[in-house]
């Protein structure tokens, strides 16, 4: 009996050493060694592993993009989040801890970030009950100015697309031109085999155009979060509109009258500090700084210039990162760069060309070269790479891309200036959303110097609420963009 004991024993340590790989009705089952339990995580990443893998063999990699869509369970219902924070280095790994330590997964982000405050907008699917546990929870976070549900309010959304399709030139190219037309995208790019297109609209229309144009091969998709400004006079922040002043127009340049600039609720920024005093005791202005004095009008740029410019031996870093459609996995990727100080300039979310897989692109400033010669980054690259669900990981910083950012602004305008708004949006290719007696809210797509430059002619006016999309950028098939060629040598004409 002692003999047949140890035998049993060392066949279940022959059994445990010897990983097996079976198939099992045409699904791949992963190695899995015996008497070793799997943790949970570990049980995840094999069943997003599964699904990836039947995408795969359906159809080769980037043929056509297909996703099915399931109705979601009884109770459950997506909700619009919307965050506003006074910005510090590792505060969107806190903000994405909150959704995953409660185990909710993140359907859209859209992160519009400058140098001292971010606006999160946030599309979470899950119970009424469950929604607010997560925004009271994200209201005790340190710097957080305001957080709110604004599923049932009357708002604007917009989202935007890159879209690279497999085209030759051709009677096909023709076809996916004229259906471009009708989705008013534009064309960034054309290669010799693919053509890039741009579009910006709400869910349902970029869904109806990805569906559209999977017939002809989708190579890649990048695609942004959805933002979202309420219609009408009405601001984000809670509790908060646009007072009487605005109704009335601004002072002509003639009458040498300078127009007061406005507070985040369209007040001058002089009575807002006027009507916040003490109430008892005296208290000095600095005392009462704080999160609090942070407005809620975003800058077009991260930081142009002035305290948050980078170093002469910085550079901004563009990335884009393939991972599992899993919960937490957003908080797995910024960890890794706030543990290592690094400061995120701009953060997109969105889902991938290929189902059970999401693309992250993110701005990120790092050193021009590492004392090896290499990439600046390339140890961030190397600990990214170690993480269980990214997939892939691409620095697009030194080839030639195409990148965009979606931003909408919420402009105080009165009758007599709609005309005046509406020459300067045609200018800048834009669209103008909506119209209200006092305002009117402009989209614009484009780079960021465009959208400094656009800003900076509707100061006059008063810029009430701009949300911003992050960057995301796609590779260029034609292999030529400016920063590209002011690397290279194009020779003399003399």
């Amino acid at each position: 009996m002692k003999l047949c004991k140890e035998r049993v024993v060392d066949a279940r340590r022959a059994a445990q050493s010897c990983p097996v790989a079976r198939v099992v009705s045409g699904r791949i089952a992963h190695r899995v060694a015996f008497g070793r339990p799997t943790t949970q995580q570990q049980q995840r990443a094999a069943h997003v592993a599964v699904r990836v893998a039947e995408a795969s063999s359906a159809k080769p990699a980037g043929d056509v993009y297909r996703v099915e869509t399931r109705p979601l369970e009884e109770g459950v219902e997506k909700h619009i989040v919307s965050i506003f924070v006074a910005d510090e280095p590792g505060l969107i790994n806190r903000v994405a801890g909150v959704f995953a330590r409660r185990g909710a997964n993140i359907e859209s982000l859209a992160v519009g970030l400058t140098v001292d405050k971010a606006l999160f907008t946030v599309v979470v699917a899950g119970k009424a009950n469950v929604v607010a546990n997560l925004v009271k929870q994200l209201g005790k976070l340190v710097k957080v100015r305001y957080v709110e549900d604004i599923t049932r309010t009357d708002r604007i959304e917009r989202e935007m697309l890159l879209l690279k399709l497999r085209v030759p030139a051709g009677a096909e190219r023709a076809e996916v031109l004229q259906l471009a037309g009708v989705f008013r995208a534009r064309v960034v790019d054309v290669g010799d085999e693919t053509l890039s297109l741009c579009v910006t609209g709400d869910p349902g229309k970029l869904t109806a155009m990805i569906k559209v144009m999977s017939k002809f091969g989708i190579e890649q998709l990048t695609r942004t979060g959805r933002i979202c400004l309420r219609r009408g006079e009405a601001l984000l922040e809670r509790s908060s509109g646009v007072p009487e002043q605005m109704a009335v127009p601004l002072p002509e340049a003639a009458a040498g009258g300078a127009a007061p600039a406005a507070a985040s609720n369209g007040a001058p920024k002089a009575a807002a500090a006027g009507a916040r005093g003490a109430d008892v005791y005296m208290v000095d202005d600095a005392d009462l700084k704080g999160v609090w004095d942070v407005d809620n009008v975003l800058s077009p740029t991260y930081a142009a210039s002035g305290p948050g410019a980078l170093p002469a031996d910085f550079k901004p870093y563009t990335l884009s990162i393939e991972v599992q459609d899993v919960p937490g996995v957003l908080n797995q990727v910024t960890m890794v760069f706030s543990r290592r100080g690094y400061n995120v300039q701009s953060l997109a979310v969105g889902p991938s060309e290929r189902e059970g897989l999401s693309r992250i692109v993110m701005v990120v400033p790092g050193k021009v070269s590492s004392p090896d010669g290499s990439s600046g980054i390339s140890p961030l690259l190397k600990q990214l790479s170690k993480l269980v669900f990214v997939q892939s990981i691409q620095d697009l910083t030194d080839i030639p891309f195409v990148n965009r950012e979606l931003m909408l602004v919420k402009v105080r305008c009165s009758a007599g200036q709609r005309g005046e708004l509406r020459d300067l949006v045609a200018i800048f290719r834009g669209s103008v959303l909506d119209v209200s007696p006092s305002c009117m809210t402009i989209e614009v797509l484009g780079k960021e110097d465009k959208m400094k430059a656009f800003t900076d002619l509707l100061e006059p006016y008063g810029i009430l609420e701009i949300a911003r999309t992050g960057r995301v950028a796609m590779p260029r098939d034609s292999g030529v963009n400016s920063e590209f060629l002011e690397r290279m040598s194009m020779g003399r004409v003399w």
